[in-house]
């Protein structure tokens, strides 16, 4: 359920029985044809339907990560490396004093990888706080069963485009677009990213069919779910 749908008094009644949490970190950035907040709407609705069967608050998804690399597309946000951090460690001093122990990040943009760390960090401050950290793209189930699909799910191609990350009266191409070397990019300033790949898609597919990007989904939200069932360490 969405903490946004709930009143102060609702969590305090939930936090009698239970201790989680989940939180969704994304990115605004371009994606191609896609929308400019795909990994956030990705991230966040993966995480409500995983939580809502078993009635576990998932607070709105943070909007913006690191994702200098995109600077010169229009429109696209980043974050330092420190505000990102910042903002994060804000955001689990403020749940854990209300009493949250047991947290789900569930990450849509691999930019915010520097949060691994803080959450190990986290873990030794409060020894009762146990945080996991879940990619949901390379979820083993999903991940292996898009590579099964195409050999080249990636950024801004058919890996991320599902029914609600497309725009209205936007077309895809038609045609496949050559894969990009993914070191070239990461070595280049945000010009040299933007003259490398163009329209933003890191290449492959534009588009799949939705049956089998329903059935990717779905792996994806089963993936996340399970990690809010299965044992959490240091809890009874």
């Amino acid at each position: 359920m969405r903490i946004a749908d709930m009143h102060w008094q609702q969590v305090e009644k939930y936090l009698e029985s239970d201790d989680r949490c989940v939180l969704p970190i994304g990115s605004t950035e371009q994606h191609g044809y896609l929308s400019l907040g795909t990994d956030a709407i990705l991230a966040e609705r993966i995480a409500i339907e995983a939580a809502e069967p078993l009635g576990i608050p998932v607070y709105p998804a943070m909007p913006f990560g690191c994702s200098p690399q995109f600077l010169a597309y229009p429109g696209t946000v980043s974050l330092s490396v420190e505000t990102l951090l910042a903002v994060v460690r804000d955001f689990f001093e403020s749940i854990y004093s209300s009493g949250f122990r047991r947290v789900l990040i569930v990450n849509g943009h691999g930019g915010n990888s520097a949060v691994v760390p803080l959450c190990r960090e986290l873990m030794a401050e409060f020894s009762d706080l146990t945080v996991r950290f879940h990619d949901w793209w390379l979820g083993p189930r999903v991940s292996a069963r898009a590579k099964e699909i195409d050999p080249f799910p990636s950024h801004a191609n058919w890996y991320e485009n599902f029914p609600w990350t497309r725009l209205a009266r936007v077309e895809m191409p038609d045609k496949a677009k050559p894969p990009t070397d993914v070191s070239a990019i990461r070595q280049s300033s945000p010009e040299g990213v933007r003259e490398l790949i163009g329209d933003g898609s890191f290449g492959g597919d534009y588009q799949k069919g939705d049956d089998v990007m329903l059935e990717l989904w779905a792996i994806a939200v089963e993936e996340v779910r399970a990690e809010l069932e299965k044992p959490w360490p240091n809890q009874s």
